[in-house]
């Protein structure tokens, strides 16, 4: 299968569309089927963005970002000291 990446607001707006057709009556399988994805991927994104609006799903991707930069300076600074810590030894 084709592996598709959804943006945020896709994720929510097919969320919410799914919603509409589970209180149809709808079973997941058919939800899935109809938003082409599979049940797996329904059951996550709901875990993940269930109840969230587009400008929240937005921020939480900003914020994974930022996570993400501030633990590789975190990283950088770790390695920095390690090698200080080595050259201070005079083992080098």
């Amino acid at each position: 299968m084709k592996q598709r990446h959804h943006t945020p607001e896709q994720i929510i707006r097919k969320l919410a569309e799914g919603d509409k057709l589970l209180a149809q009556g709808k079973t997941v399988e058919e939800v899935a089927r109809h938003l082409e994805i599979s049940e797996q991927t329904f059951h996550r994104w709901r875990n993940q963005y269930g109840g969230m609006k587009a400008e929240d799903a937005k921020r939480l991707k900003e914020l994974e970002k930022e996570n993400q930069r501030l633990k590789r300076i975190v990283a950088d600074q770790a390695l920095d000291i390690d090698m200080l810590r080595y050259l201070s030894e005079g083992k080098f």
